[in-house]
């Protein structure tokens, strides 16, 4: 691991000045939108569905509630939730790449979401809602592409309701040395690959599977999201660690 300072930031395993990181991800996801949900289930063998799932289930939203989805990409998560909000509730979908944005919104309309939705491009690191406005947050595998996570999570933390609940669903540290060598070997050698052979673009795999190495651990993610003011944090290990879901309340 390279040595940072106040000014740079990791791009991967590169060592980089903060102000490029934003334009360097945005090319990465310019790239890899148009293939990102059949990449997603050749990635995961599918069972990226069942940790959104999980995500879902652990989020406790009712009809009539207000959620944003954060990084929300192709609108998984978005189009769960739209069902349970209901007409009278609403769900923003953001997200700071407008490729993944627009990939996303004709998504849900060809599958018939339409009323309930609003779709945002925004920063997470200043997110432009009023204080106390979602009822919940979610951010599925995006905080780790965010420069600032520290500011980022103070974002969200301004934006949740009191009462309300974040949850933070990203790759992290498999806890079984055997499952993390193998891990070691799929994402470096057979993902940028698998992303020529699909995306035309292994290069954007390869930092996506760096950035995730990058990524914090479990334990010192949940010690950030307490420093942003969450409480009651708590993180579920899913798939052995290889993803791991945070959850932490606004009180």
């Amino acid at each position: 691991m390279e040595n940072k300072t106040e000014d740079t930031t990791h791009f991967g395993f590169k060592t980089i000045q903060k102000d490029q990181k934003e334009e360097m991800v945005a090319e990465v996801f310019h790239s890899v939108a148009a293939k990102y949900d059949i990449m997603n289930d050749l990635m995961s063998f599918g069972i990226h569905r069942v940790w959104k799932r999980f995500t879902i289930d652990c989020s406790g939203v009712r009809p009539g509630q207000r959620v944003l989805d954060l990084a929300g990409g192709t609108g998984d998560l978005t189009a769960k939730f739209s069902r349970i909000v209901g007409d009278k509730g609403q769900v923003v979908l953001a997200d700071i790449n407008n490729s993944m944005l627009t990939v996303g919104r004709d998504k849900l309309r060809d599958i018939g979401i339409v009323g309930n939705v609003e779709y945002v491009q925004a920063n997470a690191e200043q997110l432009p809602f009023p204080d106390d406005y979602f009822d919940c947050i979610t951010i599925g595998f995006g905080l780790r592409n965010v420069t600032d996570k520290d500011r980022a999570l103070r974002s969200m933390f301004r934006v949740l309701k009191p009462g309300g609940r974040l949850l933070v669903l990203e790759f992290s540290k498999p806890i079984h040395e055997v499952i993390s060598k193998v891990y070691d070997q799929y994402s470096f050698h057979l993902l940028p690959k698998m992303g020529e052979m699909i995306a035309n673009d292994g290069e954007s795999y390869r930092y996506l599977a760096e950035s995730i190495r990058m990524h914090p651990d479990q334990d010192t993610l949940k010690e950030m999201m307490e420093h942003a003011g969450f409480e009651q944090t708590s993180y579920y290990n899913l798939t052995a660690g290889v993803v791991a879901l945070h959850r932490g309340y606004k009180f």
